[in-house]
């Protein structure tokens, strides 16, 4: 008898993740852990017996402490990270309890890496940023530096989607999180740190062609772990990750905002009565996003994951592109699955080694892609249609010559 528990198992992510696994045979028992019973109790009505569900606040370390107990695996989708890993992991590592998470946020990430020790002590495994992007991209990189080339120059990842159904404050308040903080990037072999409204921030602006969502599309510096992690596990002179949400226009309103500041949280008084910036722009946001999405006729949620791996290969330059696209799913699917799939290998015993690491470090990429592309319906389905959801892997040779591959 194996039971995992889900923590933020109600959000988007975290329920895919519980969706994800109560299918599987590896776990006997899941348990949605979450603040809001309302909805844990219906999902528990919806998706059968296997499945119950504890009430968990993750600002309260008795609480997390409490819902863990017994379970013999933590999935972790609880955001923003940036605010909650730290408590969480702390405890989990105090339980011994093998764990998996999605964080993606880079400064606490930098935080976390240092329970290193405390976990292999506890002799757990800690598996961190093990969604989308970080996630699936560690594994693609590491895949094509490994199997594909000699030497690699560089990983670059570049990532777009919108229109999903719900955007609520959390997703908004990362984002300016995003904008706020300095954003790691490992250039020139070296670790730096540019600032989204700044000049050297600028600079790595680009536009992106991603097949299926579209062309010329504006990406931006984004902070997240793999440009951290990635460089201590593969030989490279630089590693980047770049993004957007779409339309651009509503994505560019968002940061027009957090560049004027309305992300603050200190009140300011309006005529008599205390406004908070960060709750106006939140309010704000939410409304235009709706005329936003009519106003452009965006229609559908869909988005695209590219990461692009140049090297060299028998002394030539070469170049691989895998394009991750999807036209009906949404986030949460993205960054839930791979989660799930961390967790059903890290049960299975299909992990290597102790500690808190991130995917590149102990996952086998090939291992991790034939559990997790059925789960994605990232295949052609028997009626030929598309599901939705593809894999586009691209070999780019020395003379620019591009030849679509078998994933």
């Amino acid at each position: 008898m194996t039971k995992a528990i889900v923590l933020g198992g109600c959000g988007a992510v975290g329920s895919n993740a519980v969706k994800t696994l109560v299918k599987t045979d590896t776990f006997s028992d899941v348990v949605i852990g979450d603040f809001n019973m309302e909805k844990a109790k219906k999902m528990v009505a919806q998706l059968g017996s296997k499945l119950t569900a504890v009430h968990m606040d993750a600002a309260d370390r008795t609480s997390i402490k409490k819902a863990i107990t017994g379970c013999d695996m933590v999935v972790n989708c609880v955001g923003p990270f940036y605010s909650t890993v730290e408590n969480i992991l702390e405890t989990v590592i105090e339980a011994g309890i093998n764990y998996v998470d999605v964080c993606d946020d880079p400064d606490v990430t930098l935080k976390i890496l240092k329970l290193h020790k405390k976990a292999v002590d506890a002799d757990i495994l800690a598996l961190i940023g093990m969604g989308a992007s970080p996630g699936v991209t560690n594994l693609l990189g590491k895949l094509i530096a490994d199997d594909f080339l000699d030497e690699t120059d560089s990983i670059d990842i570049f990532h777009t989607h919108g229109g999903e159904l719900i955007e609520g404050e959390g997703v908004i308040g990362h984002r300016f999180h995003c904008m706020s903080i300095e954003i790691p990037m490992f250039l020139d072999g070296e670790l730096k740190y540019v600032n989204y409204f700044e000049e050297d921030g600028k600079a790595l602006r680009q536009v992106v062609d991603f097949p299926v969502v579209g062309k010329g599309i504006p990406v931006f510096p984004y902070p997240h772990p793999e440009q951290l992690t990635m460089p201590e596990y593969i030989k490279l002179k630089r590693v980047t990750n770049k993004g957007s949400v779409l339309p651009i226009e509503y994505y560019e309103l968002t940061s027009e905002l957090c560049r004027m500041g309305f992300a603050s949280t200190e009140p300011l008084v309006v005529k008599g009565q205390a406004v908070t910036p960060y709750d106006f722009a939140v309010a704000y946001i939410i409304k235009e996003r709706a005329r936003l999405l009519k106003e452009t006729g965006f229609g559908s949620q869909r988005g695209a994951m590219s990461v692009v791996v140049k090297g060299s290969k028998a002394g030539k330059l070469q170049e691989y592109r895998v394009h991750l696209v999807s036209s009906d799913k949404a986030l949460g699917e993205g960054t839930g699955i791979p989660a799930a799939v961390g967790a059903l290998l890290l049960a299975q015993g299909n992990l290597k080694g102790k500690g808190v690491l991130p995917p590149e470090a102990c996952v086998d990429p090939k291992v991790f892609i034939d559990v997790v592309k059925p789960l994605m319906d990232m295949t052609e389905g028997e009626d030929g249609k598309d599901p939705g959801s593809s894999i586009i892997f691209e070999h780019v040779d020395e003379n620019g010559k591009v030849t679509v591959l078998d994933f």
